[in-house]
């Protein structure tokens, strides 16, 4: 027979035997849920990943597409810009054409017709020839008359003059000419240099 002593040893085992297998329960059911999360974890990063694989695939093929059209771009901008230098005068020519026409027709007729005929039309030519220009915005630089402007005048010689005030622009020698504001040309002048009345009244 067991004594006392023998039976409560017995009994304290057997209480250690449970509570040691309701740790290990326990901790099974920790390990299978932290399992759980990381298994999780995993699948997201996975997901995560495969989606910037594609992101980054999809915009390497956007990088190509723009070199692509880049180059495209600047073949056609070298292109345009030949034609430009190669045909960039082709309005105003076609423009002027009419004109030469004109004075064919009128050094055909030259012989048949008087001198007043043939001047009155080649006057009208030189009009519609600077109305063609204007178009194109080529003006002409009003001198006579005007003070002298070394920006859009160029001194030939001074004449002396009692008609004049002192530095006008007498007469032109060459017209000049404005594209669209800017000095295409100056005009070609005489100015006036006043003359001394003392040396004359001495004379």
């Amino acid at each position: 027979m067991k004594t006392k002593k023998e039976h409560k040893e017995h009994k304290d085992h057997k209480e250690e035997i449970d509570e040691q297998g309701q740790t290990d329960v326990s901790s099974s059911d920790e390990d299978e849920d932290v399992n759980k999360a990381v298994s999780a974890q995993n699948a997201e990063l996975k997901e995560e990943l495969a989606r910037k694989e594609k992101e980054a695939i999809d915009n390497y093929d956007k990088y190509l597409r723009a070199v692509a059209d880049l180059d495209n771009y600047k073949k056609r901008a070298i292109r345009e810009k030949a034609d430009i230098i190669k045909y960039g005068k082709e309005d105003v020519i076609k423009d002027i054409l009419p004109f030469v026409d004109s004075l064919d027709r009128a050094s055909e007729h030259v012989d048949s017709s008087d001198v007043q005929t043939f001047k009155e039309g080649i006057k009208l030519i030189q009009e519609q020839l600077l109305s063609c220009l204007k178009k194109h915005g080529v003006e002409k630089i009003d001198s006579i008359g005007l003070d002298f402007d070394p920006n859009f005048h160029e001194a030939m010689m001074q004449v002396e003059s009692e008609e004049h005030a002192e530095n006008k622009v007498v007469n032109e020698v060459q017209k000049g000419y404005l594209l669209n504001g800017r000095l295409l040309r100056p005009s070609k002048v005489c100015i006036c240099k006043k003359i001394n009345e003392e040396n004359n009244v001495c004379e």
